[in-house]
């Protein structure tokens, strides 16, 4: 996957309602990010755990290679609404 695909990261796991409410709030623009589920993949749990002090907490979404736990959708969107 090229860097310009993977500008918008997802991790998320499921029954989170966090996590839910944001991919909700997206619409179809969510289609343009990563969704990485956490519980399936142990690299993206481990990384997510590094950048909230040991914590698996969800959704942590990188954007242009920052990481951002829990980011307002206007955030995300934002982002997304630049991709082509």
């Amino acid at each position: 996957m090229s860097e310009e695909d993977r500008s918008v990261v997802v991790y998320w796991r499921p029954g989170c309602g966090y996590c839910m409410r944001l991919k909700a709030s997206l619409g179809d623009l969510g289609a343009k990010a990563l969704w990485v589920n956490i519980w399936q993949d142990d690299d993206a749990a481990a990384f997510v755990r590094s950048v909230n002090d040991g914590n698996e907490t969800v959704p942590t979404v990188v954007i242009d290679g920052t990481a951002h736990t829990n980011p307002s959708a206007s955030t995300v969107r934002e982002r997304l609404e630049t991709l082509a």
